[in-house]
């Protein structure tokens, strides 16, 4: 029996979404100061009862409703007050309440980032800046990406682009946007035929580049000690193909969606302890499931090294 089935790694492709920590994520404008350290752990939990099966909305009771959870640990670290590293390795569980397929759970994909500070201006009544952000992500653990829905992650490497430009009032409130340009690596299946739009004698599969851009309008309160956005954020892959009627997904899908989303983080005090919640919901897609995401988590911030002060001169 064929099941009608879709690859929907919402984890893997909107990371910054899910990992809203006190230090920074590669979509933010938020630098932590040479020598901060920023550990946190987030839980994320998002799940759909309907997919595009390309651009036809649908169910489909083999599925039921799917539901992904995932825990991701990480840390981003200040190298000086213009260069960030951000580090994260998700642990993720799939399942589905119909039909008879389990579904998979494990370590997902490793990420790196570098973050840098490429201007700073202050124009007005408050500061405008600019970051890029250049990272990899990549399997971390034996998970079969050729499982859809059911799948842990694409199963390819991902080296991504990102540019952030943001417009901060001294008041608080603040408008972002940025974009970013993923090229991704081939992934390899445990077959050697497919058919995408064609046979394909091969265990490779060629995976479309994706391009991932948002807006974000924030604000902190309360003397910075609460800190909310909403943001639209979107995803469209560079080439792939639909799933055909009656067919499986495929890694090498197009995937695209659209999304709205909420987030509010607050700041015990001095104590470098932070608390963050999220929610989300995908709006228009094509090949991917109308998903409702939720999301919240500790973070913890504290200097690992002192600046050193700068040494006195004689004349």
């Amino acid at each position: 029996m064929k099941l009608n089935l879709i690859e929907w790694s919402s984890a893997f492709l909107f990371l910054g979404f899910t990992i809203s920590a006190s230090a920074q994520t590669p979509s933010d404008a938020i630098m932590m100061s040479n020598g901060q350290i920023c550990l946190f752990a987030v839980y994320s939990h998002d799940s759909w009862d309907e997919y595009w099966e390309g651009t036809l909305l649908r169910s489909n009771g083999n599925v039921g409703t799917l539901t992904r959870q995932t825990i991701t640990p990480g840390f981003a670290l200040g190298l000086g007050d213009k260069l960030n590293v951000i580090a994260t390795l998700p642990w993720v569980k799939t399942e589905s309440s119909g039909g008879y397929i389990a579904g998979e759970s494990g370590i997902q994909d490793w990420g790196l980032w570098l973050k840098g500070t490429a201007l700073s201006l202050f124009p007005g009544p408050g500061n405008l800046t600019l970051h890029a952000t250049a990272g990899i992500m990549g399997p971390a653990s034996n998970y079969s990406e050729d499982y859809g829905p059911y799948s842990l992650g694409l199963g390819c490497l991902d080296f991504s682009m990102r540019g952030i430009l943001q417009y901060r009032l001294d008041m608080g409130a603040y408008l972002r946007g940025y974009a970013a340009y993923q090229l991704r690596g081939n992934a390899t299946i445990e077959r050697d035929y497919y058919y995408t739009t064609h046979g394909v004698y091969s265990e490779e599969v060629n995976m479309p580049d994706a391009i991932t851009y948002g807006v974000v309008l924030g604000s902190y309160l309360f003397n910075n000690s609460l800190r909310i956005e909403l943001s639209y954020e979107g995803l469209n892959t560079q080439g792939g193909f639909d799933i055909r009627r009656q067919d499986v997904g495929f890694p090498s899908n197009q995937m695209n969606n659209t999304r709205v989303g909420g987030f509010a983080q607050y700041f015990l005090g001095n104590t470098g302890l932070g608390f963050i919640a999220s929610a989300g919901q995908v709006l228009t897609g094509r090949n991917v499931g109308k998903s409702t995401m939720f999301s919240g988590g500790i973070t913890y911030q504290f200097g690992l090294w002192k600046e050193k002060a700068p040494e006195e001169t004689t004349e």
